[in-house]
């Protein structure tokens, strides 16, 4: 049964009202399929039948208030206590009321270390205790710092400071609202060497698109913001995908190797 042509019309106007058509740009209809019958070298006009669907625009949230917000605690810092308190403090991270449900987690680790590790986030366990990697990966990855000749060497932390919810890898918008505190850290701890474990800190850290298993296993070079600190940096892979992918293990102990034997390597005398 053929609708009428009264519904196809209105039918046809709720099509375009959907589309985010507001205005017709012509005064009196067109018949296009009779029009099209004829061979007509110029139309008359070059005005469209009706107006382009209004773009819609995702510009994403302004976080530049958070940030300089976070900026100014890290700085005041001149301690780990101090920039431990200031993270607990801060409100501008949407993780702190997403996500956590019990604290900030900071770090953990000696404020001295020659190593500094960088994780993605804190997990459920994490949360519940309010330090970093203290669950089953974390485990792993004190036992091969322990192999590694590494315990005790290490500072240990995140790019972002709550859980995310369900343990999803945080956003770049709440690493980026969190990093002020992180470069903090970097610079109060002043460590020779930064492990970054896992791709979402990889990325962050050293500003790279690809994925961990193309940049693990390279030396990068981590600048602070204001370009007056430079760390080699190793990306590798978390020890919570070597959990699920165990045959990776070689490849992530192979780069904790490699690192462990850069950071042993004599001083060379300055100057």
């Amino acid at each position: 049964m053929n609708a009428h042509p009264s519904a196809v019309a209105e039918s046809l106007l709720a099509f375009w009202a959907e589309a985010g058509v507001d205005a017709m740009l012509l005064d009196a209809p067109i018949d296009r399929i009779e029009a099209g019958k004829f061979v007509q070298p110029k139309p008359p006009e070059k005005k469209p039948l009706i107006a382009a669907a209004r773009p819609v625009v995702n510009a994403g949230p302004d976080i530049s208030a958070s940030v300089a917000v976070a900026q100014a605690l890290a700085v005041a810092a001149q301690d780990l206590d101090q920039l431990k308190a200031a993270i607990a403090a801060f409100d501008g991270c949407p993780l702190k009321f997403e996500g956590a449900a019990h604290q900030a987690v900071f770090a953990r680790g000696a404020p001295d270390a020659p190593l500094l590790i960088i994780g993605e986030g804190p997990g459920a366990e994490e949360d519940q205790r309010g330090e970093p990697f203290v669950g089953r990966a974390g485990q792993l990855l004190d036992k091969m710092l322990a192999a590694a000749g590494l315990t005790g060497r290490v500072f240990i932390t995140n790019t972002v400071f709550w859980r995310p919810p369900g343990n999803r890898a945080p956003t770049v918008t709440e690493q980026a609202v969190c990093a002020p505190f992180l470069e903090r850290a970097i610079q109060l701890v002043n460590p020779r060497m930064l492990l970054l474990v896992g791709g979402p800190a990889a990325k962050s850290m050293l500003k790279k698109e690809e994925g961990i298993l193309a940049l693990r296993g390279r030396w990068f070079e981590w600048k602070s913001s204001d370009e007056a600190l430079e760390i080699p940096a190793m990306p590798t892979l978390h020890p919570a995908f070597l959990l699920r992918q165990p045959g990776a293990k070689k490849k992530a102990w192979s780069d904790l190797l490699t690192l462990t034997e850069r950071l042993d390597r004599p001083h060379r005398p300055e100057g």
